[in-house]
């Protein structure tokens, strides 16, 4: 059964290593769109600054499911009960965390359709 445990946390350790590399993409994205924003746009820097949050929020969200998927990945190998607890917090944790990142995404997408209705008027 080592064979399977092994394969098993490979593939729990990839889910993972994905969901960094969506988190790093973001980082990289948003940080260069801000840059961006700082030195061209610099009249309308906090409406922009919203929405670079609102997009580096999405992509925070997507990498945590990658976190919380590899999370329950693990949990078919985890041997004691003490580590299966300690895993199912964490992914409670993350999922409340990816929750409520969810939510603020929503409103402030919400917030910017009513701001750019009003603002085509």
């Amino acid at each position: 059964m080592p064979n399977a445990h092994q394969f098993l946390n490979y593939i729990a350790m990839s889910v993972n290593v994905v969901g960094v590399v969506i988190i790093l993409v973001g980082v990289v994205i948003v940080l260069c769109k801000y840059l961006r924003n700082l030195f061209v746009f610099k009249n309308d820097l906090i409406r922009l600054n919203e929405i670079i949050r609102f997009e580096f929020g999405s992509y925070l969200v997507f990498g945590l499911e990658f976190f919380i998927a590899s999370d329950i990945i693990r949990t078919i190998i985890i041997p004691t009960w003490m580590m299966l607890g300690m895993l199912g917090s964490i992914v409670l944790i993350r999922t409340i965390l990816s929750y409520f990142l969810t939510m603020e995404i929503k409103g402030k997408e919400l917030e910017l359709l009513k701001t750019a209705k009003e603002i085509s008027k």
